[in-house]
Protein backbone atom coordinates (compact mmCIF):
# COMPACT_ATOMS: atom_id res chain seq x y z
CA UNK A 1 0.00 0.00 0.00
CA UNK A 2 2.85 2.37 0.82
CA UNK A 3 4.52 1.71 -2.53
CA UNK A 4 1.25 2.26 -4.36
CA UNK A 5 0.73 5.56 -2.51
CA UNK A 6 4.26 6.81 -3.23
CA UNK A 7 4.17 5.96 -6.91
CA UNK A 8 0.55 6.48 -7.98
CA UNK A 9 -1.00 8.94 -5.49
CA UNK A 10 1.85 11.42 -4.87
CA UNK A 11 1.97 12.51 -8.55
CA UNK A 12 -1.62 13.74 -8.13
CA UNK A 13 -0.26 15.99 -5.36
CA UNK A 14 2.58 17.26 -7.55
CA UNK A 15 5.36 14.94 -6.31
CA UNK A 16 6.68 12.62 -9.01
CA UNK A 17 9.19 9.93 -8.12
CA UNK A 18 10.93 7.43 -10.36
CA UNK A 19 9.89 3.82 -9.74
CA UNK A 20 13.25 2.94 -8.18
CA UNK A 21 13.24 6.03 -5.93
CA UNK A 22 9.68 5.30 -4.79
CA UNK A 23 10.66 1.67 -4.11
CA UNK A 24 13.74 2.59 -2.09
CA UNK A 25 11.82 5.19 -0.08
CA UNK A 26 8.86 2.85 0.43
CA UNK A 27 10.86 -0.16 1.59
CA UNK A 28 13.28 2.09 3.50
CA UNK A 29 10.57 3.84 5.49
CA UNK A 30 8.65 0.60 6.04
CA UNK A 31 11.62 -1.29 7.43
CA UNK A 32 13.07 1.81 9.06
CA UNK A 33 10.10 1.94 11.40
CA UNK A 34 10.52 -1.70 12.37
CA UNK A 35 14.26 -1.41 12.93
CA UNK A 36 13.79 1.77 14.97
CA UNK A 37 11.60 -0.23 17.32
CA UNK A 38 14.28 -2.94 17.53
CA UNK A 39 16.87 -0.30 18.46
CA UNK A 40 14.53 1.20 21.05
CA UNK A 41 13.86 -2.20 22.60
CA UNK A 42 17.56 -3.08 22.66
CA UNK A 43 18.47 0.15 24.43
CA UNK A 44 15.51 -0.22 26.78
CA UNK A 45 16.82 -3.69 27.63
CA UNK A 46 19.89 -2.20 29.34
CA UNK A 47 19.22 -2.15 33.07
CA UNK A 48 18.59 1.26 34.61
CA UNK A 49 21.31 0.52 37.15
CA UNK A 50 23.90 0.44 34.35
CA UNK A 51 23.02 4.01 33.40
CA UNK A 52 23.16 5.09 37.04
CA UNK A 53 26.49 3.33 37.58
CA UNK A 54 27.96 5.14 34.57
CA UNK A 55 26.74 8.42 35.98
CA UNK A 56 28.21 7.54 39.38
CA UNK A 57 31.55 6.78 37.72
CA UNK A 58 31.42 10.26 36.17
CA UNK A 59 31.39 8.96 32.59
CA UNK A 60 30.38 11.36 29.84
CA UNK A 61 27.28 10.66 27.78
CA UNK A 62 29.43 9.48 24.85
CA UNK A 63 31.46 7.17 27.12
CA UNK A 64 28.27 5.78 28.66
CA UNK A 65 26.86 4.94 25.24
CA UNK A 66 30.12 3.57 23.82
CA UNK A 67 31.33 1.52 26.79
CA UNK A 68 28.18 0.63 28.76
CA UNK A 69 24.96 0.85 26.76
CA UNK A 70 25.81 -0.20 23.21
CA UNK A 71 27.82 -3.34 24.08
CA UNK A 72 24.83 -4.62 26.06
CA UNK A 73 22.15 -3.40 23.64
CA UNK A 74 23.56 -4.66 20.35
CA UNK A 75 23.70 -8.37 21.17
CA UNK A 76 19.93 -8.85 21.63
CA UNK A 77 19.20 -6.63 18.60
CA UNK A 78 21.13 -8.72 16.06
CA UNK A 79 18.57 -11.55 15.55
CA UNK A 80 15.64 -9.17 14.99
CA UNK A 81 17.64 -6.91 12.68
CA UNK A 82 18.77 -9.97 10.74
CA UNK A 83 15.17 -11.11 10.29
CA UNK A 84 14.18 -7.70 8.92
CA UNK A 85 17.19 -7.62 6.59
CA UNK A 86 16.31 -10.99 5.10
CA UNK A 87 12.60 -10.13 4.91
CA UNK A 88 13.37 -6.87 3.12
CA UNK A 89 15.47 -8.69 0.57
CA UNK A 90 12.69 -11.21 -0.04
CA UNK A 91 10.06 -8.48 -0.41
CA UNK A 92 11.80 -6.70 -3.28
CA UNK A 93 9.49 -8.47 -5.78
CA UNK A 94 6.73 -6.21 -4.42
CA UNK A 95 8.42 -3.42 -6.37
CA UNK A 96 6.99 -4.90 -9.54
CA UNK A 97 3.67 -3.32 -8.46
CA UNK A 98 5.20 0.06 -9.27
CA UNK A 99 6.92 -1.09 -12.48
CA UNK A 100 10.42 -1.58 -11.08
CA UNK A 101 12.00 -4.26 -13.22
CA UNK A 102 13.55 -6.73 -10.87
CA UNK A 103 14.65 -10.34 -10.89
CA UNK A 104 11.21 -11.94 -10.96
CA UNK A 105 10.09 -9.79 -13.89
CA UNK A 106 13.26 -10.67 -15.78
CA UNK A 107 12.59 -14.37 -15.19
CA UNK A 108 9.04 -13.94 -16.48
CA UNK A 109 10.32 -12.15 -19.58
CA UNK A 110 12.78 -14.94 -20.31
CA UNK A 111 10.08 -17.53 -19.69
CA UNK A 112 7.66 -15.78 -22.05
CA UNK A 113 10.32 -15.55 -24.75
CA UNK A 114 11.31 -19.24 -24.52
CA UNK A 115 7.96 -20.67 -23.37
CA UNK A 116 9.86 -22.44 -20.59
CA UNK A 117 8.67 -21.23 -17.20
CA UNK A 118 10.07 -23.70 -14.69
CA UNK A 119 13.78 -23.04 -15.24
CA UNK A 120 13.87 -19.22 -14.89
CA UNK A 121 11.46 -19.15 -11.94
CA UNK A 122 13.41 -21.96 -10.24
CA UNK A 123 16.66 -20.04 -10.77
CA UNK A 124 15.16 -16.95 -9.13
CA UNK A 125 13.96 -19.05 -6.19
CA UNK A 126 17.41 -20.62 -5.89
CA UNK A 127 19.01 -17.16 -5.99
CA UNK A 128 16.78 -15.90 -3.17
CA UNK A 129 17.50 -19.08 -1.19
CA UNK A 130 21.28 -18.77 -1.61
CA UNK A 131 21.31 -15.09 -0.64
CA UNK A 132 19.10 -15.79 2.38
CA UNK A 133 21.27 -18.70 3.53
CA UNK A 134 24.49 -16.71 3.11
CA UNK A 135 22.89 -13.88 5.11
CA UNK A 136 21.87 -16.27 7.89
CA UNK A 137 25.38 -17.74 8.09
CA UNK A 138 26.91 -14.25 8.21
CA UNK A 139 24.48 -13.19 10.91
CA UNK A 140 25.18 -16.27 13.03
CA UNK A 141 28.90 -15.56 12.70
CA UNK A 142 28.27 -12.00 13.89
CA UNK A 143 26.29 -13.36 16.84
CA UNK A 144 29.12 -15.72 17.82
CA UNK A 145 31.67 -12.94 17.58
CA UNK A 146 29.35 -10.73 19.64
CA UNK A 147 29.04 -13.43 22.31
CA UNK A 148 32.79 -13.19 22.94
CA UNK A 149 32.62 -9.42 23.41
CA UNK A 150 29.65 -9.75 25.76
CA UNK A 151 31.98 -11.24 28.35
CA UNK A 152 33.81 -7.91 28.51
CA UNK A 153 30.59 -5.98 29.13
CA UNK A 154 30.03 -4.82 32.69
CA UNK A 155 28.10 -7.31 34.81
CA UNK A 156 24.50 -6.65 35.78
CA UNK A 157 23.38 -5.96 39.33
CA UNK A 158 23.90 -8.76 41.86
CA UNK A 159 20.87 -9.96 43.87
Amino acid sequence: MQLYFLFYILPDLGVTLSPLTAGVIGLGVHYGTYTAEVYRAGIDNVARGQWEAAKACNLTTAQTWRHIVLPQAIKPMVPALANYFIAMFKETPLLSAITVLQLMNQARSIANYNYRYIEPITMVGAFFLVISLVSVVAIRLMQRLGAGSAASAPPGPKP
